[in-house]
């Protein structure tokens, strides 16, 4: 029997890009053992932006968060994604700082660690590879994860001889991830045909988008073509921004024949408890209309869901909503001048914010980011294509070289974790805490010096009540 299994993403990418991951844990513990019995190939839940969000605007412990979600889902393989180099920051950590955060995510659940680079760049995925080698349990999965995007330079044999090299490097499965649901069936079709020519019988995952309406004929050319695992969102958290719906991909591949080893009424029961919550988050305002519609101008702007409801985010908070659409029409513009990178994290939000500082000023380039500064230096990796050689000059001045090499290598220093134990001094009781400050100073100080007041508090009210 032709068999294709499906991932969940309700619990990450699902709500990062339908309500920019402000989905408190709170809010779906009580369905996390059911969950567990519904045969998903894996559960995504942590990675990408829940870090971020957990420290930033949700008071919560995102180590914690990943300990809770493994104690009640013991059965069900645990699935991450990890920015290589750049971890779940926006910026090259040294390979220390890396082999270290892997031990950690598999030493507190994780058991499948996608893996990628936004530029494609493998020299940049290499340590993280690596150190999910070393730390791994007889559950862990190492899945090298390549950006997919279209561009004069993105072809076919391009992506096939990435794959080539993943597999090389040791990987256990491979993921396109299409960020921005932009991939048609056509292209899904002769993709993954070409693929699993060239590389056998290595398990191949495709990850799209619905953003501009094509996700689901995309996806059953893929696995009418071959691959092996979908990612799928449950119904009520599906489409728009968001990834295919889980429910409607089940009960079509079933009449089709296809195994997909899922539970029905278990998805089912998902969905049930799922609906108020989406609903809630419609009625305060945080799940806008835009990220819940279908908007075939993402096959131009190829703005994934993600990065879409962080600018609108971006834009409600300065009251500029009425410079959401120039500012998209500005994407592709400041995409080009970088040499067509794919638009994920952190590549998306750099390009996205410097979209919208453009627009904003008036004026282009006027104020430049140190992020896209940094790119121009050569310190996110190769570009795909050339940059704009005007803005190169005006950044690293004319006729100087952006770096070629893993900047890792020259600017090793081994100073991050004492440099951490001092700053925190008696606010760190683990490495996580450790690890946290290390991705995002600030909003860990932030995080630690509450957790330490909340603490305080309980002791002297379990005091009083004594």
């Amino acid at each position: 029997m032709k068999r294709v299994q499906f991932t969940e993403t309700v619990l990450r990418d699902a709500n990062q890009s339908l309500m920019a991951t402000r989905l408190p844990y709170s809010d779906y513990e009580a369905i996390l053992p059911t969950m567990d019995k519904a045969g998903y190939y894996s559960v995504e839940c942590w990675g990408g932006a829940t870090f971020d969000s957990c420290l930033r605007y949700l008071n919560e412990d995102p180590w914690e968060r990943l300990r809770n979600i493994r104690k009640n889902m013991p059965n069900t393989r645990l699935q991450m994604l990890l920015r290589g180099q750049n971890l779940l920051g926006y910026k090259h950590y040294h390979d220390d700082v890396v082999e270290k955060f892997v031990e950690l995510s598999i030493k507190n659940g994780i058991d499948v660690i996608r893996i990628f680079d936004a530029l494609n760049d493998f020299r940049n995925i290499k340590t993280a590879l690596e150190a999910t080698k070393k730390y791994a349990t007889e559950r862990t999965v190492a899945s090298g994860c390549i950006s997919y995007t279209q561009s004069p330079v993105h072809t076919v044999k391009k992506y096939v001889e990435m794959c080539k090299e993943l597999k090389g490097m040791g990987f256990d499965t491979i993921c396109l991830k299409d960020m921005a649901g932009t991939m048609s069936p056509a292209e899904a079709d002769g993709l993954i045909k070409g693929i699993k020519d060239a590389v056998g019988e290595i398990p191949l995952i495709l990850h799209t988008h619905c953003t501009t309406g094509m996700a689901y004929m995309t996806l059953y050319a893929a696995i009418e073509a071959g691959v092996d695992v979908i990612d799928t969102a449950v119904s009520c958290f599906s489409n728009g921004t968001s990834q295919a719906a889980t429910e409607t991909l089940y009960y079509a591949l079933t009449q089709l024949g296809y195994e997909t080893g899922l539970d029905e009424d278990i998805i089912n029961k998902v969905n049930g408890f799922f609906k108020p919550v989406k609903q809630k988050y419609i009625d305060s305002g945080l799940i806008s209309p835009k990220s819940m519609a279908t908007d075939s101008q993402a096959l131009v702007y190829k703005v994934p869901g993600g990065m879409l409801s962080n600018m609108i985010a971006n834009l409600k908070d300065m009251n500029a909503m009425d410079k959401f659409d120039e500012a998209l029409v500005e994407i592709p513009n400041v995409r080009r001048d970088l040499g067509y990178p794919p638009l994920v994290t952190p590549l998306s939000q750099m390009v996205g914010n410097q979209a919208v500082v453009n627009v904003l000023m008036g004026e282009r380039y006027k104020q430049i980011s140190n992020e896209i500064k940094n790119y121009f230096k050569g310190e996110y990796g190769i570009a795909p294509a050339p940059v704009s050689q005007e803005l190169q000059d005006k950044i690293i001045g004319e006729g100087n070289k952006p770096a070629d090499c893993r900047v890792e290598d020259s600017k090793r220093t081994g100073k991050e974790f004492s440099d951490a134990r001092a700053a925190l001094g008696d606010l760190c009781q683990s490495e996580e805490d450790m690890m946290s400050y290390i991705c995002f100073p600030d909003q860990t100080v932030k995080f630690l010096k509450a957790r330490r007041e909340n603490a305080e508090r309980h002791v002297k009210y379990s005091i009083v009540e004594e």
